[in-house]
């Protein structure tokens, strides 16, 4: 179990300088005010890591002014020179006056002579439970040195929605490292480990045990590395405060690595049975016996471009390969596998779109032309007896589709209509029943010349996570 956690911590350390990371400039966003009555003697510096709060500017008790001013979520202040002592360490909002209310205050925190403390601000402002509110966690530092050739890592976990973990090393499907709890942390020393190396992790949680996410990391350089699992899960991960790991190094932040891409993909072709997916030329199964209208699991995989074996799930016969775009962490993606596989025009594609629904009340509705032998078309609303189409969903050849934000819709009953573009007679019409909040890609799928599976909108939704998908079937 030792060399176990030990591996594990590796590949966290390695997490932090992912080249996924969102960079943050303490020198630029973080001035740093020193009190010049404070003296030497040791030393602290303070992590933003509360996803929920504000800016602020650190005091100490008693002295008017700020310690640190401006610390943004994710920023890390330079090191400040204390006196070694007892010490009330206070948080007010950014800009705000040595006299205005406290937001948060430490209470009596003893600085011993020579000690280097880095304090974590961690938890949710806005909470008032005390399984996850805002709290600064002060983390005593006494790394051991590595030797040459290897790094000394300590990890935080901080993220306030998230339960204790189970770590699973190399992210292989079985979990080796149980019940890290939260605001817990792997002690003062580090964990010496070797540079080099770029290795998987995934984070499992639940009773049973399922996987909740997966990093990918880089090779680990010669530092001491400060990893605070932070942000929260319930958020989107490309959200600013989507669950991430915030690397803290010696110079201060260096980065939020997010989590690895998820890609759900949706059967579209009308006349391929049913398939299974595969990392090009392996055996690595992504998606297994995927039928005509059928979305996928979520598949979490390293950021990259892949090449993709899809083969008839019946025989194992090769259909065809296709490339995706570069994934990027912290997105989630739709691949929509159509085209003909039977030597029809266009031919078996994957058409990939990113999710990038934009926050709404209303249901925002995102159309996609996936339907092989179907013309450039527009879409729109339908009386019964005329067609109005609507500019953002109009004019989309096979491939296309509406803006990444999808548009939001006032009504939640609706009938709409796909014509062949610039005319004003439906080919079809749907009705459609949405929800308030909720985001979909309608997906104009199937063949309109009668070759396979009949034209139909498969609507994907996006709302929660996992996705999950209906078929709504033409009017007669």
């Amino acid at each position: 179990m030792k060399n176990l956690r030990k591996n594990l911590l590796a590949l966290l350390a390695m997490a932090a300088l992912t080249i996924a990371v969102t960079g943050c400039s303490d020198d630029d966003e973080n001035p740093t005010t020193v009190n010049p009555n404070l003296g030497s003697g040791a030393m602290l510096r303070v992590v933003h890591a509360s996803p929920d709060a504000p800016a602020v500017d650190v005091y100490a008790k008693g002295v008017a002014q700020p310690l640190v001013t401006n610390v943004a979520y994710m920023a890390t202040t330079a090191y400040l020179d204390l006196n070694p002592g007892t010490y009330n360490i206070q948080l007010r909002a950014a800009g705000s006056s040595p006299t205005s209310a406290i937001a948060y205050e430490t209470g009596d925190l003893e600085i011993p002579e020579g000690a280097v403390i880095t304090a974590a601000a961690v938890g949710l402002l806005g909470s008032s439970d005390a399984a996850d509110m805002f709290r600064v966690i002060p983390m005593i530092e006494d790394w051991n040195d590595p030797g040459a050739g290897m790094a000394a890592v300590r990890i935080l976990h901080a993220s306030a929605d998230a339960p204790a973990v189970s770590i699973d090393v190399g992210n292989d499907g079985t979990p080796e490292v149980p019940d890290f709890a939260r605001f817990a942390d792997t002690g003062a020393a580090g964990v010496p480990l070797p540079a080099g190396q770029s290795l998987a992790v995934g984070i499992w949680a639940g009773n049973p045990l399922g996987r909740v996410t997966a990093f990918q990391t880089p090779a680990l350089p010669e530092a001491n590395i400060i990893l605070i699992a932070t942000g929260l899960l319930g958020e989107l991960p490309r959200d600013e405060m989507g669950f991430g790991l915030l690397a803290v190094g010696p110079e201060g932040t260096v980065g939020m690595i997010k989590q690895n891409p998820t890609v759900f993909v949706l059967h579209a072709s009308p006349d391929a049975p049913a398939v299974d997916v595969f990392v090009g030329g392996s055996a690595t199964e992504l998606v297994d016996n995927l039928s005509f209208s059928n979305l996928s699991p979520a598949v979490q995989v390293p950021p990259a471009a892949y090449s993709l074996d899809i083969k008839v799930a019946a025989s194992g016969a090769l259909a065809a390969t296709v490339a995706t775009p570069e994934l990027m962490a912290g997105e989630r993606y739709l691949a929509i596998a159509s085209g003909f596989v039977g030597g029809g025009t266009p031919g078996f594609a994957l058409l990939p779109y990113v999710e990038n629904f934009e926050e709404s009340a209303s249901p925002v509705v995102r159309v996609v032309h996936a339907s092989p032998d179907a013309p450039t078309v527009d879409v729109g609303l339908w009386d019964g007896k005329s067609f109005t189409p609507v500019s953002d969903y109009s004019d989309l050849a096979f491939g296309d589709a509406s803006s990444d934000t999808g548009l939001p819709i006032n009504a939640m009953n609706l009938s709409v209509g796909v014509a062949v573009a610039g005319t004003t007679t439906p080919a079809a019409t749907f009705d459609l029943s949405l929800m308030a909040g909720q985001k979909a890609f309608a997906i104009a799928a199937g063949s309109l010349g009668g070759i396979g599976e009949s034209f139909r909108l498969v609507l994907v939704d996006a709302t929660t996570f996992p996705w999950q998908t209906a078929q709504v079937m033409p009017n007669p």
